[in-house]
């Protein structure tokens, strides 16, 4: 046990709180009664448990984290969930991860071992919390949807979709739960495929449909990429709940097809479902698609005027997008100085993009100075428009202070759905076992592109090397080898979906308008903005986005 100076030293500022766990622990022994124990214990002394293990786990103290184990254990709280995960953690954070399942067997119930698993997902311990799930014995649905729950909101897709396999397997019957988490995974991969296949087993199992699995189908098939299906999902499903209408605003939105969410809002008021908060930040999400800045303004001020909803955070950002885009860049300024709450790091890096766009220095320069921890992107967007203005020497002021941040640009990352199967591309890398036959396809349509007229615009690329060298880190950014394998794999005249964790760059876009001409295929791309559907050599965002 750890003595009282030890603690004190140890751990600084928690030292008086220590303290008080340690005298805590004397009055076990005083007391006439374990549950007045426990309630004197767990609602002061628990966080101070816990910030103590998250300090070990930060220096991998293995010295001082088996004394605090101790002292959870003399305090009799050895079998609490959230103390549980929090040491299973911190020893495999040691590199001693044996110790920790060893912890874990002490919790003999199954709802407190789920609930350990619950608290290592919330703390982003997926790979912990694997291990963990793979040592219990016996598991129930609930233990199965707290790890395919704990992927999803740790954006571990491909994970939940292989282990909702190993559930199927296993004879643990599926329930609501379970398919809310799958159909989001699949949703948020663009995974048309399994989309469909996860929504027939829905169909096959007769899953009783309410609001949130109706919304997520609707989603689903919206970022996969099939708008049409979606709404035929929304016609089909009770709408009486506002989620249900703003999934399918939003999926249309993302389309940039503003005037079916026009549409569809005012069929929303003729049903009676009143809209809320989410409802409007779709439909001005669709007019900055589409810079529809009138009706945009029109449905910022409806919103106040005539449904009472107070603009959060979200609704001033989307407006200034929407303002910064059509280029009136001095009133998305003014917005952003009116507004009644501290502008936050994405309005002003859409303030920035529109700088970027519009070449406008000295407002872009503002944006910078109030972001206060600048990103990779932010520098890329900086350098894109000193770049746009022939600035060089801007530029490369942006370059060397990335070099010296040690900051570098954020890589791409591009994956296409074949079947049921995901293959990732990121730029200019060379681990896809088929790398050599789809730089091959990929040069070949990069040159036939070129005699079509195409140019690389290679001031996008911040890096001091020559223009040949320019040209080939633009020829494979990763959407371009995602591209090249959908034309190696798929048969001619199919359709080849891809998604991207970045926005597309201008010169990307370009070059794959000209290759759906070329190759008289229909290309669509979800990018983290919105689809972009090429084809005939045009792109439905109309080189708007």
């Amino acid at each position: 046990m750890i003595n009282s100076r030890h603690g004190t030293s140890k751990f600084g500022c928690f030292g008086k709180s220590w303290n008080n766990v340690h005298s805590s622990s004397h009055s076990l022994s005083s007391s006439s009664s374990s549950s007045t124990f426990h309630s004197s214990v767990t609602a002061t002394d628990h966080k101070v448990l816990h910030r103590v293990l998250q300090s070990c786990r930060g220096s991998m103290d293995l010295k001082t984290a088996t004394k605090t184990h101790s002292r959870v254990v003399v305090l009799g709280l050895a079998t609490y969930p959230s103390l549980v995960s929090s040491l299973i953690s911190t020893y495999a954070r040691c590199h001693q991860p044996q110790i920790g399942l060893r912890v874990f067997s002490k919790v003999l119930d199954l709802f407190s071992r789920n609930l350990v698993i619950d608290c290592l997902m919330k703390g982003g311990q997926c790979d912990v919390a694997k291990k963990v799930f793979g040592k219990m014995p016996v598991r129930d649905v609930v233990t199965w949807n707290t790890m395919l729950g704990g992927y999803v909101k740790n954006s571990r897709f491909l994970d939940a979709l292989n282990l909702f396999r190993r559930m199927l397997s296993s004879k643990v019957e599926p329930d609501g739960f379970t398919f809310a988490s799958v159909v989001t995974a699949c949703a948020r991969l663009g995974a048309l495929c399994n989309a469909e296949w996860v929504h027939g087993l829905m169909v096959e199992k007769r899953v009783q449909l309410n609001y949130i699995l109706s919304a997520a189908l609707i989603d689903m098939y919206a970022k996969c990429g099939r708008i049409d299906v979606s709404r035929q999902v929304f016609e089909e499903v009770v709408r009486d709940h506002v989620s249900v209408w703003n999934a399918m605003i939003t999926g249309l939105a993302i389309h940039g097809l503003v005037m079916d969410v026009t549409l569809l809002f005012s069929r929303m008021e003729v049903e009676g479902v009143l809209p809320d908060s989410v409802t409007f930040i779709g439909i001005l999400t669709a007019c900055s698609h589409c810079g529809l800045v009138e009706e945009g303004r029109k449905y910022f001020d409806m919103m106040q005027n005539r449904f009472m909803i107070e603009p959060e955070l979200e609704h001033y950002g989307t407006m200034v997008d929407l303002l910064g885009r059509a280029g009136l860049m001095e009133e998305a300024y003014a917005l952003i100085k009116v507004m009644p709450m501290d502008p936050d790091v994405v309005i002003w890096r859409a303030l920035l993009s529109a700088c970027r766009i519009h070449r406008k220095k000295e407002l872009g320069e503002v944006a910078i100075a109030n972001i206060s921890r600048l990103e990779s992107g932010d520098f890329v967007l900086l350098s894109n428009m000193y770049c746009s203005l022939k600035n060089w020497d801007g530029a490369e002021r942006v370059r060397q202070r990335m070099k010296m941040g040690g900051i570098r640009k954020k890589r791409g990352r591009s994956w296409i759905e074949l079947g049921d199967s995901i293959h990732t591309f990121n730029a200019a890398n060379h681990s896809h076992e088929e790398m050599k036959s789809i730089y091959l396809v990929l040069e070949g349509l990069v040159q036939r592109a070129k005699l079509e007229g195409f140019t690389p615009l290679t001031d996008l690329v911040l890096m001091d090397v020559s223009e040949e060298e320019k040209e080939e880190n633009l020829a494979f950014h990763s959407e371009k080898l995602a591209l090249a394998y959908g034309v190696l794999k798929s048969s001619p005249g199919t359709k080849i979906r891809i998604s991207k964790n970045l926005r597309i760059c201008l010169d990307c876009h370009n070059w794959i308008k000209i290759v759906s001409k070329i190759l008289n295929r229909e290309i669509i791309v979800r990018d983290r903005i919105r689809f972009h559907q090429f084809e005939g050599g045009v792109c439905s965002c109309r080189d708007y986005w």
